[in-house]
């Protein structure tokens, strides 16, 4: 058994005169085959903060919000362990027209070509059951339903696998922090040409590609 924690970082907005629209659009997975290690890893980083540093955290690592060395930290820990991370980005200002009004078909869209290729590219057997969990970013149910369903078939119909598919909120699943914190390290080198965090952590990064070149 293997598991998949999915993160996204920046945005999907497409008006670029606002001064938070992201021109990159990134979607990284973590992958290992047991998730206990990266768990441990969360604990640690809590077990280090003070009473008011935990309680600021609400038992959430986040890592836009987080010290640099909180964020180092993670990622020297977690570039020890047996991970591997596969992630695309998305140039947004070569996105074609009628995908910028369906946001959410590119972005099943996009995660569904990251989960090909862990298959096409053979990273697992095709016997391996695969435990994707995706962080929450939708409170409407339809959405979240019609996002498993796509995936599911997708591999289903192109590999002739059943992948298991669950959409968690951050606190509940503490893989879910570890890849957050890797996404934005990724996404921080593409939007601001910041390497010094993507450069502890690339030796796990095994596919790392642009959707529209």
């Amino acid at each position: 058994m293997s598991y998949i924690f999915l993160d996204e970082s920046g945005n999907l907005g497409f008006n670029f005169k606002k001064k938070k629209t992201s021109q990159y659009f990134i979607i990284t997975f973590l992958f290992t085959k047991r998730k206990e290690p990266i768990e441990k890893i969360v604990k640690k980083i809590f077990r280090s903060f003070t009473k008011k540093e935990r309680k600021f955290h609400h038992n959430i690592l986040h890592c836009y919000k987080e010290k640099p060395k909180t964020r180092i930290k993670v990622l020297n820990l977690l570039k020890e362990k047996n991970i591997s991370v596969l992630t695309i980005y998305l140039n947004k200002k070569k996105v074609y027209t009628k995908l910028k009004n369906e946001k959410h078909v590119l972005y099943n869209y996009v995660t569904n070509i990251l989960l090909d290729r862990i298959y096409s590219k053979k990273y697992v057997s095709p016997r391996e059951q695969i435990n994707l969990i995706a962080s929450r970013r939708e409170t409407n149910k339809f959405l979240n339903k019609n996002f498993k369903n796509y995936l599911k078939n997708q591999i289903l119909t192109n590999h002739q696998i059943k992948i298991n598919i669950s959409i968690q909120a951050p606190h509940k699943e503490k893989g879910l922090q570890a890849v957050d914190i890797i996404c934005w390290s990724i996404f921080r080198k593409r939007e601001h040409n910041d390497e010094s965090y993507y450069n502890i952590i690339k030796e796990k990064i095994i596919e790392e590609s642009p959707l529209f070149p």
